[in-house]
């Protein structure tokens, strides 16, 4: 980026998926659409609050359609833009899909940044399409105040295969695909308080294409499936309990964390939109008592581009986990399960 140039994130109010508008403003915002009639193809819709929508084109073939798209999380623009793009692509990995194509969504301040830096967002995103092994095949492009981009992500799979959020069963597994603290990191970099190691474990994270999702999809046993993004891993594990009119357990001292995130989180580097969700849906959760206090404010830091979250049968757990190995997911684990309904939707011990 040309030194003259301000901080990407200096442009925005926001970074990355702590721009999502919280879940319950949302839901006020939304409360009073009026819905066409519902298709029959339409497998997916917005029912549940899903990863992206799934339209059956025929008995064999059923088309999934995502979009997302946000303001910079980190100031480099090639990273900006592989970010943006992996955490877009990541929906059609969540509903158990194959990527086909995607579309690009871009608003620049074209009289704040040169071309060059706008030129490396694009390419930063292509690069991450090129390793999904899917074209770039048109856009969209406006004259925006602060600098946006994104991507709609089309994919395919089998209508038999679909992985919704809403399918969990009493007495599956929890299992989440990658490390949170992402919001955590963001917000020190945003401070100028990240250090190179933890910048880097930062990219190596978002960057990382959820894959697995395919696989997941095909393997029997695996009820349900999400990714964590910007509700943070409390807002999205109760999507799957209330999917499924069950109570998830987590389990704290299992919830993998990204390195430096624990030090980061009590020096204060917290997003604005992790206390947003909180606000929203903090009513839905038990805490166990004698839980660390920063366990809160991770449980809805706002992940970009996180990991998926499984849903699974017991006697499945080896096998998911050994399809998180394949792709290159060491970290996944298991963080709890699900059990009946309870007053609370998510129980935190």
């Amino acid at each position: 980026m040309n030194s003259t140039e301000p901080r990407l994130t200096s442009l925005s109010h926001g970074g990355g998926c702590g721009c999502k508008i919280a879940p319950g403003v949302l839901a006020e915002i939304l409360k009073d659409t009026v819905q066409m009639p519902i298709p029959k193809e339409l497998l997916v819709g917005i029912a549940t609050s899903d990863d992206a929508a799934v339209y059956k084109i025929n008995d064999q073939q059923a088309l999934i359609a995502t979009t997302d798209f946000f303001m910079p999380i980190v100031d480099d623009p090639h990273d900006f833009g592989r970010i943006a793009a992996t955490n877009a692509i990541s929906d059609v990995y969540a509903m158990g899909g194959t990527p086909i194509m995607a579309l690009a969504l871009v608003g620049m301040p074209i009289n704040v940044l040169s071309t060059a830096t706008i030129g490396k967002i694009l390419e930063g995103g292509a690069s991450i399409c090129r390793e999904a092994g899917i074209p770039i095949a048109g856009g969209h492009t406006i004259d925006s105040v602060e600098p946006i981009y994104g991507l709609v992500v089309l994919g395919l799979i089998h209508p038999d295969r679909v992985k919704r959020n809403d399918g969990a069963r009493k007495g599956d597994v929890l299992i989440l695909g990658k490390p949170l603290g992402v919001g955590i990191l963001s917000a020190a970099l945003k401070k100028e308080a990240l250090d190179a190691t933890g910048y880097a474990s930062m990219i190596a994270t978002t960057t990382k294409l959820n894959t697995p999702g395919s696989e997941l999809a095909q393997t029997a046993g695996v009820h349900a499936l999400t990714d964590v993004t910007g509700f943070g891993l409390a807002g999205h594990t109760l999507e799957l309990a209330r999917g499924a009119k069950l109570t998830a357990h987590i389990k704290w001292a299992e919830v993998p964390l990204l390195p430096q995130v624990s030090a980061l989180v009590k020096a204060g580097m917290v997003t604005g939109a992790s206390g947003r969700n909180w606000a929203s849906y903090g009513q839905d959760i038990g805490l166990a008592t004698g839980l660390p206090p920063d366990c809160q404010t991770l449980l809805s830091d706002p992940q970009t581009s996180g990991g998926l979250l499984v849903c699974c049968a017991p006697e499945t757990v080896t096998e998911v986990l050994a399809v998180f190995k394949r792709h290159g997911f060491h970290e996944a684990t298991v963080i709890g399960e699900m059990g009946e309904a309870q007053s609370q939707q998510l129980i935190i011990s």
